[in-house]
């Protein structure tokens, strides 16, 4: 059942993970992708077309349409479903594939857990942030900035972000149960205010942001 979780988002929405079992037959066979989506599909190498390819037919069955719409990339690289009005955001990692679909921007970062996170975390981390953390689950904390900044960034949609200082998050309490966050986007005149969801799924975070 690599169906693994459907959730709605509020006031309305949708959310969900496929765990990747099959092979990329399985999704070729049922995708009927078209001309533009094989070949971006062309221009992946490894696992991650297997990835790839999960993501959209994840996206199709949530969508409950009859017939699937192409996804398609704007000017600026932001994935859209053809023939929808509703913004989507896809994300994958280590075989768990996610897809979220909101009227508004909507973004979603599927993380796994890993320790090497701690190399990275001067790049994306404030002060401000950094003392809201708990050693306890100083892990945690540090993959739900980075998965919140990813969120937010893709439900932006555009370029030259630095998340440091044009993303910021607010103090928050982790609980292993799942949370709310907010968050602010704020880059010259720009300025986009989100509330952010998350959920720990086994070893994975997983975070959605929505405008």
């Amino acid at each position: 059942m690599p169906l693994i979780l459907k959730k709605n988002l509020t006031p309305e929405g949708v959310w969900g993970l496929w765990d990747i079992m099959e092979p990329e037959s399985y999704f070729m066979d049922r995708l009927d992708l078209s001309i533009i989506e094989k070949a971006n599909l062309d221009q992946i190498k490894g696992h991650r077309r297997l990835e790839w390819l999960a993501a959209r037919y994840l996206l199709h069955l949530l969508s409950e349409r009859h017939l699937r719409g192409e996804v398609l990339k704007d000017e600026f690289g932001k994935p859209f479903l053809s023939g929808s009005e509703w913004d989507i955001s896809l994300s994958h990692s280590n075989n768990l594939a996610g897809i979220a679909a909101f009227p508004q921007p909507v973004g979603i970062d599927v993380q796994k857990i890993v320790a090497k996170i701690e190399r990275i975390a001067h790049k994306y981390l404030s002060e401000y942030e950094a003392a809201n953390i708990r050693y306890r689950h100083r892990l945690e904390y540090l993959h739900l900035y980075w998965g919140a900044k990813e969120a937010m960034y893709k439900a932006y949609g555009r370029k030259e972000i630095d998340f440091k200082r044009h993303l910021k998050i607010e103090p928050f309490a982790f609980s292993p149960t799942g949370g709310k966050m907010s968050g602010v986007l704020k880059k010259g005149d720009i300025l986009m205010e989100f509330d952010l969801e998350y959920e720990l799924f086994g070893a994975f975070v997983i975070v959605i942001a929505k405008s």
